[in-house]
């Protein structure tokens, strides 16, 4: 990946993951696009005879509806990844709920060290979804990672010392406990791709350039196109908060949470 590529995926994910920005940003810069529809149809820049004017109407149509189609597919995009995130937290707490049913086969002093383990290892991983706004999926958790080595360790020592159905069925579970973390993990970097993102954004202002030319040749300058910058801007803004780590629809940690309490009762 280039320099420059590098430096637009930052920018996409730091303007993504502030769905408010994006909703100003969004609406100023399509208002901004209208008000220059609206001065080229007053200075008369682009004369439109009867004929040209049924023409500019099919291509305006046409380019909302493309607009509108985009939007409904990034949306689609955005809805799948948090529904994936849904489902990944909820296998996550059924696997470490599966491995705690399964340390009880071990030898008692191991298992009290494998729930414990455990136990410590839910609280990073709730903690790790409600702060997730403040630490990225990308950036290293050397906690995290502490864990999962002292997770593997303590099954892994009674696994070599007993070499049996049982114990290979505690160290399956720690690998699924294991892989669960990772699989989360994956989910929450895969994104929007940014060429989505430009493509929205590109029809998006045309679309607007269109309508704010459109309403001025129609009105004479007694209207000013705000519908289609707050109603794409809501769109635009809905999408990011999907994609957010710490949006408004967020993914929570019930199931998590549940293991947590039953754990504590």
């Amino acid at each position: 990946m280039s320099d420059f590529q590098v430096v637009m995926e930052q920018a996409r994910a730091a303007l993504a993951d502030r769905p408010l920005i994006v909703l100003v940003v969004t609406y100023l810069s399509m208002w901004a696009f209208a008000r220059l529809g609206a001065w080229l149809a007053k200075r008369r820049l682009v004369d439109l005879e009867l004929e040209g004017r049924s023409v500019f109407g099919v291509v305006s149509t046409a380019t909302l509806t493309l607009l509108a189609l985009i939007i409904g597919f990034t949306f689609s995009m955005a809805l799948s990844r948090y529904d994936e995130r849904k489902n990944l937290e909820e296998a996550e707490a059924n696997a470490i709920g599966t491995e705690l049913a399964r340390a009880d086969l071990l030898p008692p002093a191991d298992a009290v060290k494998v729930k414990t383990l455990l136990r410590d290892y839910v609280h990073e991983r709730i903690a790790r979804y409600v702060y997730r706004a403040e630490r990225p999926a990308a950036q290293p958790d050397a906690r995290m990672v502490s864990l999962q080595n002292e997770l593997w360790a303590a099954v892994a020592a009674p696994a070599q010392a007993q070499r049996d159905p049982v114990t290979a069925l505690v160290l399956a579970g720690m690998n699924d406990v294991l892989n669960s973390h990772g699989y989360t993990q994956a989910a929450w970097l895969n994104r929007i791709p940014l060429a989505a993102w430009i493509l929205l954004a590109a029809l998006a202002l045309f679309s607007n350039l269109l309508v704010g030319f459109e309403v001025q040749r129609a009105s004479g300058g007694r209207v000013v196109p705000h519908v289609l910058p707050i109603t794409v801007s809501i769109a635009c803004c809905l999408i990011a908060d999907l994609e957010s780590p710490g949006g408004l629809i967020s993914v929570q940690p019930q199931n998590l949470q549940i293991l947590l309490q039953s754990l504590a009762s």
